[in-house]
């Protein structure tokens, strides 16, 4: 097999870079290298990308099978285009130096009609290599990735956790980095920028940069030579040019901002001036929007590299996902994460949820035996201490559970025990608390996986937190906006419905009112309804609702009457300015009839669905016609039309969420649909029809209602 060749010529287009991945995948797969596919994959990408893009021809993909190694080569037909490697001020071009870095070798050669690039990996893959530090600038040099250094007691602790990540190198991350570096130094029109990122032993690398002098100093800060702010994750500005940063970067001022990614200190995105005090806090605070859209973007490409580098566990990063996004119920979205953690990385799993000024409780447990759950519920419980990681880390609290807690678990008390933190917005809502029986050790491949699901996890819970929070504020607006009760009128039947549009999330925007009018409700001759329907939903629409709601009862205590009730109304939702909303409104006067014998109606539609009247022998009418609706005009002279609701009539009012409910392109209006449905109700009692209104408006569209539904059924007795 050794000094196998296989090679395949592609056209110069876009496709074809995709073509050449693929071809060389399989060429590697087929020769029992998997190891090796990803990196010889991303460096063939980079070179068939110059190819097309700077050579402009066709060109061949070339591998080799050299002992231990693959060589890959990349000719085009281009020879007098010679490749060059960037400075550290160059924005764009940063693919050999990729190469530089994945590859024991590479190189170029030419010919009177070709030129090839070529790089050799080993069979088992390339090393994880980071750019070069700031003393490095200018040369790219392959050297061992640094080892974690050993904590100093004495150094000033970080607010921040270290990112601790490889670089990136995926093409989005670069682009990132690039876009970020030329945006900051164009924002704050600086000499430089540049963005630095930290290493595992918390020293700083350059990522990207455009300006910095090729002759930067050696001895590249690290986090914890760095001021206090930004060990505690703030932007700063300084003119001090002994600031480590400063002083690195040849800086007389200086305007740092941190990339913090769900409390991790990735690095600093940070612009550089030859001159003092040439950056104000403005500075700082435009920096650190650009640091917080590069942390975003930077995030995204770590994650996409972890699930690159874990093939194995995609399909699980992917089913957990969808998982936790398809459900906003907290409870519910904790027993997923145990259950999706359960058994494939651990034997058991604990959630621990932490609010505002409290520790934490444990909120969920879930054992591969179940016949455990119990036990480790109750060793949890008892064991003291609640769980508050600041990092991933061991957790050990299992042994200062009471020694009968201990001994009714069994040896499910000497477990290994890995907790995590959940951290969602900037703050930590609880913990994650994993464990394997005591011989049982944690691989590393399962600790970042568990590291990971904890992020997506503490997002997942608090969204469910955030939404059952604003569910229940918008189900005690909705219920506010709506009567407590509805009175008895004698001589009549009223039944309302109100169904809001969505799930329960939004306030509507839909309301209706029954109460009594004028100066003495206590003993009432007379009653108000109102039916109304604010354009828009949520806050803005709620604030017209109550203003409205409340106006009609203020106003009809003072024995206004219908029109004149309308009229001031309008006035005051004109008064809201820009904040007002459009208003339908159907208002009316309920007066009783001597001797029981129905009752007498005077109302007034302002754009609002006619109200209609069912008689007992089926006959369908309407009672009112249109007038203009409100938030619209004013001066508007609003008029009342009467009815006489007799024994057995039924007056429906409705809002459009009824009438316009829709099913494909018909609505349920359309061609006096309401009517006909309205027809069918003849005998019925008023719970009766707005029951079988309410359900043939569920039934008459697959989908569920985007409008919000409301209802008044008077009939007379």
């Amino acid at each position: 097999m050794d000094g196998q060749t296989v090679s395949a010529t592609f056209p110069s287009a876009a496709e074809s870079v995709a073509d050449a991945r693929r071809f060389v995948r399989t060429v590697l797969t087929d020769w029992g290298m998997p190891a090796a596919v990803d990196d010889a994959v991303l460096a063939t990408s980079e070179l068939a990308t110059n190819a097309v893009t700077y050579a402009g021809t066709s060109f061949e993909v070339c591998c080799a099978r050299q002992g231990d190694e693959v060589r890959i080569e990349v000719r085009d037909l281009h020879p007098t285009r010679a490749p060059e490697m960037p400075g550290i001020n160059a924005t764009s071009g940063r693919g050999l130096p990729s190469i530089a870095r994945l590859a024991t070798a590479w190189g170029v050669t030419y010919d009177r009609r070709t030129k090839g690039i070529w790089f050799r990996i080993p069979a088992g893959g390339g090393q994880d290599l980071p750019v070069p530090r700031l003393k490095d600038a200018g040369r790219s040099r392959r050297r061992a990735a640094p080892k974690p250094a050993e904590t100093d007691p004495a150094a000033p602790a970080t607010a921040l956790t270290i990112a601790g990540d490889r670089l990136l190198r995926s093409p989005a991350a670069r682009e990132a980095l690039e876009d970020a570096a030329a945006s900051a130094r164009e924002a704050l029109k600086a000499d430089a920028a540049a963005v630095l990122l930290t290493e595992r032993d918390g020293t700083l690398v350059v990522g990207a940069a455009t300006g910095l002098p090729l002759d930067a100093p050696a001895g590249a800060p690290s986090v914890v030579d760095l001021g206090p702010e930004a060990r505690a994750g703030r932007a700063w500005i300084t003119a001090d040019a002994a600031d480590p940063l400063a002083a690195a970067l040849h800086a007389r001022s200086l305007a740092a901002a941190p990339l913090d990614a769900e409390g991790r200190l990735t690095g600093f995105l940070v612009a550089t001036a030859a001159v003092p005090d040439r950056f104000s806090d403005a500075d700082g605070v435009r920096l650190g929007r650009l640091a917080g859209e590069l942390s975003l973007a930077l995030e995204k490409a770590r994650i996409g590299e972890l699930e690159r580098s874990w093939r194995g566990w995609l399909s699980f990063v992917a089913e957990a996902s969808d998982l936790l996004a398809g459900t906003l119920d907290q409870e519910r979205t904790m027993a997923l994460v145990a259950q999706l953690v359960v058994p494939r990385l651990a034997t058991w799993c604990a959630i621990y949820s932490a609010g505002d000024g409290d520790p934490g409780r444990l909120a969920y447990v879930w054992h591969a035996d179940e016949n455990r759950a119990d036990a480790l519920r109750d060793l949890l419980t008892r064991a003291g201490t609640v769980p508050e990681p600041e990092a991933p880390g061991p957790w050990n609290a299992l042994a200062d559970a009471p020694d009968a807690v201990r001994a009714a678990a069994r040896e499910t008390a000497d477990d290994v025990a890995h907790a995590f933190p959940l951290i969602a917005r900037g703050r930590r809502i609880g913990s994650l608390v994993i464990g394997r029986p005591p011989g049982d050790r944690f691989p590393r491949s399962a600790i970042e996986l568990a590291e990971e699901l904890s992020r997506r996890a503490a997002l997942a819970v608090d969204n469910a937190r955030l939404y059952s929070e604003q569910t229940t504020m918008s189900s005690a607006l909705q219920r506010s906006l709506l009567p407590p009760g509805i009175p008895d009128i004698p001589g009549l039947e009223v039944a309302v419905v109100y169904e809001p549009a969505g799930e329960g999330h939004e306030v509507g925007g839909d309301f209706y009112d029954v109460f009594p009018s004028g100066d003495q409700p206590a003993v009432p001759a007379r009653w108000r309804f109102a039916i109304g329907d604010v354009c828009g939903t949520g806050p803005e629409a709620a604030a017209v609702t109550g203003l409205a709601r409340h106006a009609l009862r203020i106003l009809a205590a003072e024995d206004m009457t219908v029109p004149d009730v309308l009229t001031r109304l309008n006035r005051l939702i004109l008064g809201e300015g820009e904040r007002a909303r459009l208003l339908t409104l159907l208002h009316g006067e309920i007066t009783p009839r001597p001797r029981r014998d129905g009752v007498s109606i005077t109302l007034t539609s302002a754009g609002h669905p006619p109200p209609l009247v069912l008689d007992p022998d089926g006959n369908v009418h309407e009672a009112a016609g249109p007038q203009p609706l409100l938030g619209v005009f004013d001066g508007v002279d609003f008029h009342t039309d009467a009815v006489e609701l007799r024994s057995g009539q039924v007056l429906l009012c409705v809002t459009d969420g009824v009438t316009e409910r829709r099913s494909g392109a018909r609505l349920l209006g359309d061609g006096q649909g309401l009517e006909r449905l309205l027809a069918g109700c003849t005998g019925l009692s008023a719970g009766a029809v707005a029951a079988r209104i309410q359900r043939a408006v569920r039934d008459f569209g697959p989908e569920p209602s985007n409008d919000d539904v409301a209802l008044i059924v008077l009939r007379a007795s």
